[in-house]
């Protein structure tokens, strides 16, 4: 072996230094170097005015912000933040829409930005806020759920930043309800009397989390709810023969590398035919009509954006959803004219960051897209939202990837017979490598999560819906479609082509899928990629778990009288070439793990499959997210009961699936809802 030269051994020293302290490919100044932190997805980016080079941590799931060393030198010890709560959900029967999501920052420069926040060698609690739970129209006081707060500081919980969650958009003659963050926007309504919208910023801070939702119309024989309030303006009414009002817009900021909006109010419902539900503001979701060609708009420009109101082959369209990690308010629904099955818009989940300078970039990154970040040798792009990744004609380089579609949501339980949802089925999970050659601007798309089954008060479909499917756009576009939802009452598993199955409900049989069964290699899989079927119920017991990548899920406990679900299917560890220590992408797992390949870290975890919801009163047990031992993987456990808690959700940017709901015998109408699947995600890795 020929020994190394002295530019080469410079060159190994210059790495191992960057990579001990979390950089690579940029340098610091005056001899010192800034903080040095784990937690979250990790975006490192130069501020193109002065050229500061920042590290972000995005989490879009709760988890901790460690720091582990303090910055020297000219860096300081203080970091800047973005804390956005959950946005509520939209009214229903001809709802206001839900407020925007309390926004706190203190971003330098920013017209929102509060003081600045010392951090020492420490652990910091991150908690983010989920959305507020859709309302179905007919269901008795359909006034929006409020979105839940988001808290970044010490680990005890005090003296930290905390944003408060949105307000729900008001039903009937309702007022929209109160909320930390914006105010929900007041109901429409006919000869009677308008809903009122409610104010935002209650209690208040300085400077204020929100705006006030807007008042509703009423007096005439079409009307429109209010608009609920955002981060950056309040709600616009609702008014006769004009529609629903428009949300109010959010507030733009970088923090991420690029500027997006958040915590944007949703639309309110409308209900004449000739026009439209109202618009949401810039990150919320747009208000349904009762015209289905005059749904309101989602509000673009979003990290994820809002949802239009949706458009169902009957007449009346339920409101739009607020987009996922925005914070942006639900739309409103339309008038419910008697129909059963239409609901408001769900209220977006929340968003963390924290961000801190660590130096000045000496060599920029090849191509450009998403959060990068650096590690091993190697340039990673991480998309948690819609994106492009663009190479410039200088780029050919063997590229690895990973391209995971959207969670299956969990199975709802709503009518007989008396068993749990099923497990929502993980999005399909593909990886290898291959070499590339630029120019190109390939577009990447992230799979949403499946919608969970419905639960008590409404119609009795409650089937879990797919997952979205994720989209790299390469020259030849790889694409990895979602997983099934869970079953439910007595359907069997559903099916998403190559997505992992969604488990069987009452003597149902899991869901098949198309894709290939795992063992083979970690960082490998075949062209169908990896996924397995949802486990089937117990001939006479409880619902089965959904697939996960690492395995099928586990049928029903029984027989009766246990009825307890099925564990969902075990996820898979992501390749070595992405586990960055410094980093919490993915979800933990099993320490001693059953997929060959994985190391013992018990980190970095996805697309597990969902575990199914059992009968609450008896003595089975509900299935746990991503195999026995868990929850692992992010995925989201069977309800154990009362009926008021949901399947649990699955985590943001895992394609895990959702848990299915409980029931409750012996009561003929009293079941929970699933719970809903996690999003997919995207990674890119080439040599620095």
């Amino acid at each position: 072996m020929a020994p190394l030269t002295t530019g080469a051994i410079q060159a190994i020293l210059r790495e191992f230094s960057q990579q001990r302290a979390g950089r690579g490919r940029y340098a610091t100044a005056g001899g010192g170097s800034g903080i040095t932190a784990t937690g979250g997805v990790i975006s490192d980016y130069t501020d193109p005015g002065p050229g500061t080079v920042y590290r972000a941590h995005i989490f879009t799931s709760s988890g901790t912000f460690d720091v582990t060393a303090a910055a020297t030198g000219p860096f300081p010890n203080n970091v800047e933040y973005l804390v956005v709560a959950g946005g509520g959900a939209g009214g229903g029967n001809l709802g206001g829409g839900g407020g925007g999501g309390g926004f706190r920052t203190n971003v330098s420069g920013h017209p929102l930005a509060g003081s600045a926040f010392p951090v020492s060698t420490s652990s910091y609690t991150v908690t983010v806020g989920g959305g507020g739970a859709a309302v179905e129209a007919t269901q008795p006081g359909a006034t929006g759920s409020t979105g839940t707060p988001s808290y970044f500081g010490p680990v005890p919980g005090a003296g930290g930043i905390t944003s408060n969650g949105g307000g729900g958009g008001g039903a009937g003659i309702a007022a929209g309800s109160s909320a930390g963050g914006s105010g929900g926007g007041g109901s429409g309504y006919t000869n009677i009397q308008p809903g009122t919208g409610s104010p935002g910023n209650s209690p208040p801070t300085s400077p204020p989390q929100g705006n006030a939702g807007a008042n509703g119309a009423g007096g005439a024989s079409y009307y429109g709810g209010g608009g609920g309030g955002g981060a950056g303006q309040p709600g616009n009414p609702g008014a006769p023969y004009s529609g629903g009002g428009d949300g109010g817009t959010g507030s733009p900021i970088s923090i991420t590398g690029s500027t997006y909006y958040f915590s944007g109010g949703g639309g309110g419902g409308s209900y004449d035919p000739a026009t439209r539900g109202g618009n949401g503001g810039l990150g919320g979701g747009g208000g349904g009509s009762s015209n289905v060609n005059t749904t309101g708009s989602g509000g673009g420009s979003a990290l994820n954006s809002g949802s239009p109101g949706a458009a169902p082959a009957g007449p009346g369209s339920p409101g739009g959803n607020g987009g996922t990690n925005t914070g942006g308010g639900g739309g409103g629904c339309n008038h419910n004219a008697g129909l059963s099955g239409r609901f408001s818009g769900a209220g977006g989940s929340g968003i963390v960051v924290v961000r801190y300078q660590i130096g000045q970039l000496t060599a920029a990154a090849k191509a450009t897209g998403g959060a990068i970040s650096y590690y091993g040798g190697k340039t990673i792009h991480t998309f948690i939202s819609t994106g492009t990744f663009t190479a410039p004609a200088s780029f050919s380089e063997t590229v690895e990837y990973v391209v995971i579609g959207g969670g299956g949501g969990g199975g709802g339980t709503n009518g007989p017979p008396y068993v749990g949802g099923g497990g929502g089925g993980a999005g399909n999970y593909k990886t290898t490598t291959t070499p590339v050659s630029g120019p190109f601007a390939a577009p990447v798309s992230i799979g949403a999560g499946g919608r969970f089954g419905n639960g008590t008060y409404v119609a009795p479909v409650s089937v879990g819906s797919a997952g979205g499917t994720t989209t790299l756009g390469f020259p030849s576009p790889i694409s990895s479609v979602g997983g099934a939802g869970g079953g439910h009452g007595d359907s069997s598993g559903p099916s998403n082509t190559s997505g992992s199955g969604g488990g069987g409900g009452w003597q149902g049989v899991g869901g098949p899928t198309t894709g290939a069964p795992f063992p083979g290699t970690i960082g490998a899989t075949p062209p169908s990629g990896y996924a397995h079927a949802g486990g089937s119920a117990h001939p006479s017991g409880g619902s089965g778990g959904g697939g996960g990548a690492g395995g099928a899920g586990s049928v029903g406990t029984g027989p009766a009288p246990d009825y307890g679900g099925g564990p969902g299917g075990v996820g898979i560890q992501l390749p070595s070439t992405f586990r960055n220590p410094q980093s919490t992408v993915g979800a933990p797992g099993p320490t001693s793990p059953p997929v060959s390949g994985a190391d013992t870290s018990g980190k970095y975890y996805v697309a597990g499959g969902g575990g199914a919801g059992r009968l609450q009163g008896f003595p089975g047990s509900a299935g746990v997210g991503g195999g026995a031992g868990g929850p692992y993987a992010g995925a989201g456990s069977g309800s154990s009961g009362p009926v008021t808690t949901p399947g649990g959700f699955a985590l943001e940017n895992t394609g895990s699936g959702g848990g299915g709901g409980v029931r409750q015998y012996p009561s003929p109408n009293q079941g929970s809802p699933g719970g809903s699947g996690g999003s997919g995600i995207v990674i890119i890795a080439y040599p620095s």
